[in-house]
């Protein structure tokens, strides 16, 4: 059983900075290859992806949307994937979840059905 846990969450005033971190169990020893995936919903939506990493290369993907104020960064040592996000906005308010796929391409991608394990999610809301 995989676990994910998100953490970091709260409430901030546009304009600010915050760091989401994923931290996600051991897996099984022949896993060598997976993805890492930050996504959100906000109330009424779909889920929406954010941003993924892939362990082997660190290659990462940051959707179109998203680029420029998101960032995404690893200590994979520690099982930690982090998700920065700058200039928040009140539309990034949302509960943000991580999510881990055992990769069977080489590049990552954010298709929520093809991550495997979820994190049960963070509430961010961004508000005066």
């Amino acid at each position: 059983e995989v676990h994910v846990v998100e953490s970091g969450g709260g409430l901030v005033q546009p304009g600010e900075s915050l760091r989401l971190a994923c931290k996600y169990s051991e897996f099984p020893r022949d896993i060598d290859a997976y993805i890492i995936g930050w996504f959100r919903q906000a109330p009424g939506m779909d889920r929406e992806g954010i941003a993924c990493i892939y362990n082997r290369d660190l290659s990462s993907w940051i959707e179109g949307p998203m680029r420029g104020r998101f960032t995404i960064s690893e200590d994979f040592a520690k099982n930690t994937v982090y998700l920065q996000a700058n200039r928040v906005r009140p539309d990034d308010t949302a509960i943000y979840y991580c999510a881990v796929e055992w990769a069977v391409v080489s590049s990552c991608g954010l298709t929520p059905d093809d991550y495997d394990y979820w994190g049960q999610g963070t509430q961010v809301t961004v508000s005066h």
